[in-house]
């Protein structure tokens, strides 16, 4: 069930309708994704209001040099697609009760438009040059479904259950182990048997997102985001125990669940693929790493495994007029470990050396097909800053913030409101010791709430969100395009 000629040919005519759009207005389409609670909603938000309002970027070449004259947001060019609620978003995290706001749920989209004085022999003073970025925001579980067009049901069902029965996820998924073992996927088929199973395999996909679990290779994607498709058969489905190269019987079970997979496929997974995915010119891919890091090992070894498969699904390789009309590729394609805040400056150094033992292998195969692959640490807005603490004669550097109620170390039971000081600890030097796990003795990640906005000289009150490598990030993702 891969991309069939059909869906070429469509992909080939969205290339086409964005190449006579760019002749108008040079623009790039940027896709910004990443798993559960890892950020995405708060980097589209850091990045447009640093862009709109003057914000510290003095890595972000374009804007330091001065050349950049203004940003403004536009309507967004794909009308079916709710536009990024930045305005509320901001609101959610200056008002009084400034929260971080809710999580990505369903795709989305927001044009940012940059009118900027170009570089170089051919550029003109007084005439400034334009690129509307149209920024694209989708969940990373929908990503982590893309895969599914290589496979059969059978496939599938053997390839998942099979990761299902190791550790830690057979605990977990004990009950739905338990329930399969009663029923024979050759039987007749019964609605109810087809929605128990569902029910019991989405309940253990998301013990699996939990907190102290952290895992993040789940499709499929839209069983813990079903959105308006609650309900619907093309959700009513679940592995049976299967070989791979099974086949159906008629009218049983098993020729149900099949079915209603290969619609998945069909209607979910295929056309998110076709009309948005295949249309991506750059990519940030964000990373929750210190939340596996603090789950453990198994946490983090299935993390290494959801990005290689994340980065193997992109169309990548160098850009040119052919592949604008043909179906773009994505030439660039960053991965940010978020919540950099959380720890001290001293082992943001070694969190990207973690990312980059993650990525090695996988980034190693795209850079060959003419992608450029980077990481960065990152936190789009910083709730922190650093000082230093002495304890029993040693000085400890730690971070200051005011952590959320919900937080607690030791007998310490925060209220949501006071300031305290945390000693994070430190990542180790070597990358390979964090991909073992295990780390529970030396750090202790601690979530903060956002930032209070305050006056900065010359900006303005509250004109600009602190941050720890925004500026890097967004040099890497189109400051080659505001030359």
């Amino acid at each position: 069930m891969s991309p069939s000629i059909i869906d070429e040919t469509r992909i080939a005519l969205g290339g086409i309708k964005d190449f006579a759009r760019s002749f108008a207005q040079p623009n790039l389409r940027l896709g910004v994704t990443g798993l559960a609670h890892s950020g995405k909603t708060v980097f589209i938000t850091a990045l447009v209001h640093n862009l709109l309002h003057g914000g510290r970027l003095p890595l972000l070449s374009a804007y330091s040099g001065g050349r950049i004259a203004r940003a403004y947001l536009e309507p967004q060019p794909d009308y079916e697609l709710p536009r990024f609620d930045y305005e509320s978003h901001v609101e959610t995290l200056t008002s009084e009760n400034r929260r971080w706001p809710d999580s990505t749920r369903r795709l989305s989209e927001l044009r940012l438009t940059i009118e900027y004085r170009g570089q170089g022999l051919f550029s003109r003073d007084g005439v400034p040059r334009v690129l509307s970025i149209d920024i694209l925001d989708y969940p990373g579980e929908w990503l982590l479904d893309l895969p599914l067009m290589q496979l059969s049901y059978a496939e599938w069902s053997a390839a998942t259950l099979k990761t299902s029965r190791r550790a830690p996820r057979a605990l977990l998924a004990k009950a739905f182990h338990d329930y399969l073992a009663t029923v024979d996927p050759q039987a007749r088929r019964d609605e109810m048997q087809a929605v128990k199973a569902a029910e019991l395999f989405t309940a253990y996909l998301s013990r699996c997102r939990a907190d102290d679990v952290a895992l993040s290779t789940l499709p499929p994607g839209r069983f813990l985001m079903p959105g308006d498709l609650a309900g619907s058969p093309l959700l009513t489905f679940a592995p049976l125990n299967l070989a791979a190269d099974a086949t159906a019987r008629r009218g049983s079970l098993f020729a149900l669940m099949e079915k209603r997979y290969e619609a998945y496929v069909a209607h979910v997974v295929k056309p998110f693929f076709r009309d948005y995915f295949a249309r991506l010119d750059r990519q940030i891919v964000l990373v929750d790493a210190l939340s596996a890091l603090n789950a453990g090992r198994d946490a983090v070894i299935d993390l290494r495994t959801a990005l290689t498969e994340v980065l193997a699904v992109y169309r990548q390789g160098s850009s040119s007029w052919v592949s604008q009309i043909l179906g773009r590729r994505i030439d660039r394609i960053l991965f940010a470990a978020t919540k950099a805040d959380q720890l001290h400056h001293s082992s943001h150094n070694r969190l990207e050396a973690i990312m980059q033992a993650m990525l090695k292998e996988a980034s190693a195969r795209a850079e060959f097909q003419g992608a450029l692959v980077d990481v960065s640490a990152l936190a789009a807005i910083r709730a922190t800053r650093e000082a230093v603490v002495k304890q029993k004669g040693e000085e400890l550097p730690c971070i200051v913030g005011v952590p959320e109620m919900s937080e607690r170390i030791g007998s310490s039971v925060f209220d949501g409101e006071t300031e305290a000081a945390v000693f994070p600890g430190d990542l180790p030097e070597n990358p390979l010791q964090a991909l073992k796990g295990n780390l529970e003795e030396q750090v202790r990640f601690v979530r903060f709430r956002p930032p209070v906005l305050k006056a900065d000289a010359g900006l303005g009150v509250g004109s600009s969100f602190p941050h720890i490598r925004l500026d890097r990030v967004l040099e890497f993702l189109f400051g080659d395009r505001l030359t």
